[in-house]
């Protein structure tokens, strides 16, 4: 009988877990380059020490090693480990908005709307510089 009702219980802590997993960005995900829809990197959404969101690239899949074209603090650093989203905080939309960085043509931008689409299998990113907005649609990796 305890075997059957710790079987219940870890199952429904599986799929409580699986479920809130739907509901977060946090995790793993496949980055696809807004233009051509080429897979670029995997980059981890995790909740940083001051309670917002960010991202960081924890697999380069097709951007030189090093950011040799970027300027500033990125400039020949490697890509993997290089924070491209911080100070996510919920919005209205039922997203987050912040800032990032966008290493593949070293430009910084407002994060005006992070958004989970599709059931929590997509990650719709919008930044914006200016006035001039483009969404970038990544998928969940994990």
């Amino acid at each position: 009988m305890r075997k059957i009702i710790l079987a219940g219980v870890l199952a429904t802590v599986a799929f409580s877990a699986n479920a809130q997993n739907a509901a977060s960005p946090v995790g793993k995900w496949k980055t696809l380059d807004d233009k051509t829809g080429k897979a670029m990197t995997v980059t981890e959404v995790y909740q940083a020490k001051n309670g917002t969101l960010a991202a960081k690239i924890t697999e380069n899949l097709g951007l030189p090693a090093t950011c040799a074209d970027c300027s500033g603090e990125h400039k020949g650093k490697p890509m993997v480990g290089m924070v491209t989203l911080w100070n996510l905080k919920p919005n209205k939309d039922g997203g987050w908005s912040g800032d990032g960085y966008k290493p593949s043509e070293d430009r910084k931008f407002t994060a005006k709307s992070v958004k989970l689409i599709d059931g929590g299998k997509k990650l719709e990113v919008k930044g914006c510089v200016a006035f001039i907005c483009r969404t970038a649609t990544w998928v969940r990796a994990d």
